[in-house]
C-alpha cells in the first residue's frame, strides 16, 4: 500500500465521471482527467458543478487536463467512469497511466465487465464501483447533478466468489467520503451488481422503449406494474445465479424511485443523442448468465431485443 497521498485518472469525464473527479479535487484529491470534446473549454475556462450538495467550480489551475494518457501521471487509482460501450479503449488506456501499486476502480453498470481489466492488470487490482447518481453533463464542461451520489465498492474476485473488503477499498472510499460523497464497502460485489441491475434494467431500459422518463414511468399504472414486473425477474435471474435479493429490495427500489427528482436517464439521453447504448453490459450479460443457469425470464428477453433493434436503427439513421 502507497504511503504518499493518492492520485486520481479520471477516463470518462461525463456527467458521472467528472461530477465524482471534480468533488475529489474541490476536496483538496490530485486528480487527473482525461477529456476528448471539452478539454479546450476545460482549460480555458474551468469546470463547472450545480449541484444540489452546492454548486462549486474548479477554475483552470487546479484542473490537470489531458487529451492522452500517455501524458498524464502514474495514478494510484485510475478510475473507469465511461460507458461500457468503449471498454474496447482500456486495453490501451489503462497501462500507461495505472502506477505500479494502483488499482482500477470500474465505476460503470451492467454485469461482467471486470474480467477483462483484471486479465489486462491482474485480479487483485480491479474494484468494481456502483453509482446511485442522478447527474447531467449540460454544456461543455458544465455539469447538472440532480440528486444522490452514493458509491459502493466491491473487490473483484475471478471466481465470482465474495471476496471482501480490503484496505485498498477502505483508503479510496476515505478519499470519496472526505469530498462528500456517501461510501458503502461490500462483500460481495456480484450480489451488489445485481442489485444495481433490479434498478437499471427497467428504467434504463424503458426509458427508451416508452420514451418516458422517471416520474412519467412511476406515473403510469401499465407503465409502474411492467417495472415491478422487470424487477422481480433481475431477482429471479440474480437467484439463478446464486445470489439472492429479498423481495423487499423492489419494494425499496420503487418508494427511492418514486421520491427522486424525476429524471431522464442516461440511457434515454444516450439514445436521444444517437450514441450507442450499452445494451450488453446491463442486458446481454445478465440476461445470458441467467438462462444458462436455467432461468426463463420473457419480459427480460423482450426488452433486451427491443433495444439492442432500436439501437441499431438509430445509430444506422446518423
Amino acid at each position: 500500500m502507497t504511503t504518499h497521498p493518492r492520485r486520481y485518472a479520471i477516463l470518462g469525464a461525463g456527467a458521472l465521471g467528472a461530477y465524482y473527479g471534480a468533488r475529489l479535487a474541490h476536496a483538496g484529491c490530485d486528480v487527473h482527467f482525461l477529456l476528448r470534446s471539452d478539454y479546450g473549454h476545460v482549460t480555458k475556462h474551468g469546470l463547472t458543478v450545480e449541484s444540489t450538495e452546492g454548486d462549486f467550480s474548479l477554475s483552470t489551475d487546479r484542473i490537470h487536463a489531458y487529451r492522452d494518457v500517455r501524458d498524464m501521471p502514474p495514478c494510484h487509482a485510475v478510475c473507469v467512469c465511461m460507458k461500457t460501450t468503449d471498454n474496447h479503449a482500456l486495453a490501451e488506456l489503462i497501462p500507461p497511466v495505472l502506477a505500479d501499486d494502483g488499482h482500477v476502480v470500474m465505476i460503470q453498470n451492467g454485469l461482467g465487465i471486470e474480467a477483462p481489466v483484471a486479465a489486462l492488470v491482474g485480479d487483485g487490482r480491479v474494484i468494481g464501483a456502483l453509482a446511485f447518481l442522478c447527474s447531467n453533463k449540460v454544456g461543455p464542461g458544465h455539469i447538472r447533478h440532480l440528486d444522490y451520489g452514493k458509491l459502493k465498492f466491491g473487490r473483484y474476485a475471478a471466481d465470482g466468489r465474495a471476496a471482501g473488503v480490503d484496505q485498498a477499498m477502505r483508503a479510496i472510499g476515505d478519499d470519496f467520503e472526505r469530498a462528500g460523497l456517501p461510501v458503502e464497502l461490500a462483500d460481495d460485489l456480484v450480489l451488489a451488481r445485481w442489485q444495481k441491475l433490479v434498478w437499471n434494467v427497467p428504467y434504463n431500459g424503458l426509458s427508451v422503449t416508452l420514451d418516458a422518463q422517471t416520474d412519467e414511468l412511476m406515473g403510469n399504472p401499465l407503465h409502474r406494474a411492467l417495472v415491478e414486473k422487470l424487477m422481480r425477474e433481475v431477482v429471479a435471474a440474480a437467484a439463478a445465479c446464486g445470489r439472492t435479493i429479498g423481495d423487499d429490495f423492489v419494494q425499496l427500489m420503487l418508494d427511492h424511485t418514486e421520491k427522486m427528482t424525476p429524471y431522464r436517464t442516461s440511457m434515454k439521453i444516450d439514445y436521444d443523442e444517437r450514441r450507442s447504448l450499452e445494451v450488453e453490459a446491463i442486458f446481454g450479460n445478465p440476461l445470458r448468465a441467467a438462462e444458462a443457469h436455467g432461468a426463463t425470464l420473457p419480459e427480460m428477453r423482450t426488452l433486451y431485443e427491443q433495444l439492442k433493434t432500436m439501437d441499431q436503427r438509430n445509430r444506422a439513421t446518423q
